[in-house]
């Protein structure tokens, strides 16, 4: 019996262990931004940051006056690297390779082929002036 437990036992460590398809790896956040920068270069409560995150970051502003930042990119196919593009509305943001759509509220997909969230970012306002973005 104690035989049989150990086979079932490394049977299972074999199949857990697989690797994981469609992983945004972590890598180091620690942005900022002032609320008067964000005022002036945010398009409808959203700003696009290049060069940070995996494909950027983008932070927005929630209706109730918070803030919440996600990685720009997909999780439709991450290795590709595809940056989402935030619609006109400033709500929902679209995968252009895929087609996938997500939520800027909360990054939940909206739109099939998106499973998974986007990569959320802590977000914390500093001496109410500067906006932080980190891991």
């Amino acid at each position: 019996m104690r035989y049989l437990f150990s086979i079932v036992f490394v049977c299972f460590l074999f199949v857990s262990c697989g690797k994981e398809e469609n992983f945004i790896p972590d890598v180091p956040v620690n942005y900022n931004v002032t609320l008067v920068e964000f005022g002036i270069k945010a398009v409808n409560n959203v700003l696009l940051v290049p060069n940070n995150g995996i494909a950027g970051l983008v932070i927005v502003r929630t209706p109730l006056g918070g803030f919440v930042a996600f990685d720009r990119c997909s999780t439709v196919n991450p290795d590709s690297k595809c940056k989402i593009v935030p619609d006109d509305s400033g709500l929902t943001a679209t995968d252009p390779c895929s087609g996938a759509k997500f939520s800027l509220l909360d990054g939940t997909p909206q739109k099939a082929p998106a499973e998974k969230t986007l990569k959320t970012y802590s977000v914390s306002l500093q001496g109410n002036t500067t906006i932080n973005v980190r891991n």
